[in-house]
């Protein structure tokens, strides 16, 4: 299956985009990004030289994915949520060299309109709520919400919350998957 590339589109020589691909209105795509398979760009999404995407992601519109952001696999990066890569910006001072990387793991959820300030970890299947500010690591399986964002359950890999946020196991309702929650991480039981 061939990469599908909207006329308004600009994909820079030296870019890497995997078959299957779509890349919709007003996209840019800079030379040195790599993306993977079976993804699907949304409207006046932007990715910078370096950014690397796995296969099967889905990053809504208005997504700006700058240099230091890689995201795996399955991952969904909802309608205009945010990347930074510079933790004290400022316009006249050049911070290039302490760009600080952002790891979204596989089929981890980004909100809609939520921040991730640069230099964390998004763990595997995590969620983060729309309009959250992560401000910390997201542990995998872990649900986060809120200004900063903070921990308030865990989440299936389906997506559905898990029940109690005690230890021990605990059976999604949606799918039957179970987890063990052990010394805070949920893990998939044996």
């Amino acid at each position: 299956m061939d990469v599908q590339v909207h006329e308004t589109a600009v994909v820079d020589d030296g870019a890497e985009i995997g078959a299957g691909t779509r890349v919709w209105h007003f996209v840019h795509v800079s030379s040195g990004a790599r993306i993977g398979r079976d993804c699907v760009l949304g409207q006046n999404v932007f990715v910078a030289d370096g950014v690397s995407i796995g296969d099967r992601v889905r990053v809504q519109n208005n997504v700006s994915l700058y240099a230091g952001v890689a995201v795996a696999d399955e991952a969904f990066l909802g309608p205009s949520c945010v990347f930074t890569n510079v933790v004290n910006p400022r316009a006249f001072v050049a911070r290039k060299h302490e760009f600080r990387t952002t790891q979204v793991e596989r089929g981890a959820t980004i909100g809609a309109n939520a921040t991730i300030v640069c230099g964390h970890h998004i763990g595997a299947y995590s969620f983060v709520g729309a309009g959250s500010v992560v401000t910390q690591d997201v542990p995998a399986f872990g649900l986060v919400v809120g200004n900063p964002a903070r921990q308030i359950g865990w989440v299936c890999r389906c997506g559905t919350r898990l029940g109690a946020s005690g230890d021990g196991g605990h059976t999604c309702t949606a799918c039957g998957s179970t987890y063990v929650i052990k010394n805070h991480a949920c893990q998939p039981a044996p």
